[in-house]
């Protein structure tokens, strides 16, 4: 079971999450949370895998108790589409940002992909959040084919594409475990903290153009 936590001061939002999540057979809502201060108390004694988490509260806003949690994977569900709050959670270490009116099949396969440790963002903020996040690529030149195994290029360019883990194990047949190795080895090499920033370290570098077809 994916155990889950809800976070937002919104009741009825809560209540909604919690009746579409609750008839998935994989997954359990364990707590619930108001602000972002109750979450983290709550955190200290309720096993987590997942926290869907808002980002405005009062006490203490989503973004910053996103900063605060370590081990579950975070969430960010909002109502804004705005740059600032995708950056901001997104940097604060959230394995994922959708908007709140995101479908209930999606957000259940979020819940699923952040769990099994891939991230979402929600397609309509990637595109603008390139710009961003190039500010936090590290400096020097950009990739070059020595560093990188063909491999690990193949697994950087799929990540770049939006491919989960899972997707690129089958188009190369291999076991996942064995992307996940791959991708460990790309994000270190390069000093990339995780697949987001794969994503803008292969346009800056020039490897992907906007028709999502990598450079030859």
């Amino acid at each position: 079971m994916i155990r889950v936590m809800l976070v937002d001061d919104q009741q009825l939002l809560r209540a909604g999450f919690k009746m579409v999540l609750g008839a998935q057979p994989d997954i359990e809502v364990v707590a619930e949370a108001g602000d972002g201060v109750t979450a983290l108390e709550l955190l200290k004694t309720t096993e987590v895998d997942v926290v869907l988490m808002d980002v405005r509260m009062p006490a203490m806003d989503g973004v910053e108790a996103t900063r605060r949690i370590e081990g579950p994977k975070v969430l960010i569900l909002t109502t804004f589409d705005l740059d600032e709050y995708a950056f901001a959670a997104v940097k604060a270490g959230a394995a994922g940002f959708l908007l709140k009116d995101v479908p209930p099949a999606d957000l259940v396969e979020a819940i699923r992909v952040v769990h099994a440790g891939d991230s979402v963002v929600s397609p309509s903020t990637l595109r603008r959040m390139l710009d961003r996040f190039a500010a936090q690529l590290p400096s020097g030149e950009p990739l070059t084919a020595g560093e990188l195994t063909p491999r690990e290029r193949e697994v950087l360019l799929m990540v770049a594409r939006g491919l989960s883990n899972t997707e690129i194990a089958e188009r190369l047949a291999v076991a996942e475990a064995t992307v996940k190795t791959h991708l460990g080895r790309v994000l270190a090499k390069l000093g990339l903290r995780d697949r987001a920033q794969v994503v803008v370290y292969a346009y800056e570098a020039g490897l992907i153009v906007p028709s999502h077809r990598p450079k030859v």
